[in-house]
C-alpha cells in the first residue's frame, strides 16, 4: 500500500469537503436564488429521496425484496406521515417486516 499517496488523497478530499461546506454560508449573501428555482430544488430533493426509498424498499441485490420489506417501509411511512415518534416508527417498521418473515412471507 502506498501510504503517502493515500494520505494525500484523504487530505485533498478533506479540503474539498470543507470548501464545499463553507461555500454555502460564505456565498449565501452574494447570490439570490429566484423563488421558482428554490421550489424546483425542494421538489427535486423530495423526488430524489422518494427514489432512494423505493429502490431500497423494493429491491435486494439484483432481484425483488419480496413483500415483507415494502410492508415494513409502508408502515413506517404511514406512521411518519401521522407524525409518530421516531422510535415508534423504526420499531413498528422492523416488527412488521420481522413478523411477516416469521409467518413465512418473503
Amino acid at each position: 500500500m502506498n501510504t503517502p499517496l493515500l494520505l494525500t488523497g484523504i487530505g485533498i478530499l478533506a479540503v474539498g469537503t470543507f470548501s464545499l461546506r463553507i461555500a454555502g454560508p460564505v456565498l449565501r449573501s452574494r447570490f439570490e436564488i429566484p423563488e421558482r428555482i428554490q421550489g424546483l430544488l425542494a421538489a427535486a430533493a423530495i423526488v430524489l429521496l422518494t427514489a432512494l426509498v423505493a429502490t431500497a424498499a423494493l429491491t435486494a441485490g439484483s432481484g425483488s425484496a419480496g413483500i415483507a420489506r415494502p410492508a415494513g417501509v409502508l408502515v413506517g411511512g404511514v406512521l411518519a406521515w401521522r407524525k409518530a415518534p421516531f422510535v415508534l416508527i423504526v420499531v413498528a417498521a422492523a416488527a412488521t417486516a420481522a413478523g411477516l418473515r416469521l409467518l413465512g412471507v418473503p
